[in-house]
């Protein structure tokens, strides 16, 4: 059984900074894609920030120059670095991977959340 497991969450004053980190537990082949999800109250889940095996970055315009993505592969392990954090980036962060693709299909997998709440 696959598990992706958060931790870093917590409360914050509006300009501080938090680092997550999510790691896997369980035999995973090959990791594409991992990265960050959040969702706040009353809003859909949406795109922080993933990174690809290669090291390429996809992230919300509403993030960048603020968070940071960073990626170990041998430890099929990812972080979320985030400064300068605002009232807004309150939400419930999830870790998400995505396998690589083997005849055409892939595996996507989520962490269980980890709450960030930054006080104004």
């Amino acid at each position: 059984q696959v598990q992706l497991v958060e931790s870093g969450g917590g409360l914050v004053q509006a300009g501080g900074s938090l680092r997550l980190s999510c790691t896997t537990s369980g035999s995973i082949f090959s990791l594409n894609r991992m990265g960050w999800y959040r969702q706040a109250p009353g809003n859909k889940r949406e795109l922080v920030v993933v990174i690809t095996s290669g090291g390429s970055t996809n992230s919300a315009d509403s993030v960048k120059g603020r968070f940071a993505i960073s990626r170990n592969n041998a430890k099929n392990t990812v972080y979320l670095q985030m400064s300068s954090l605002k009232p807004e980036d309150t939400a419930v962060y999830y870790c998400y991977a995505i396998t690589d693709a083997v005849g055409g299909v892939a595996y996507e997998y989520w962490g269980q959340g980890t709450q960030v709440t930054v006080s104004s």
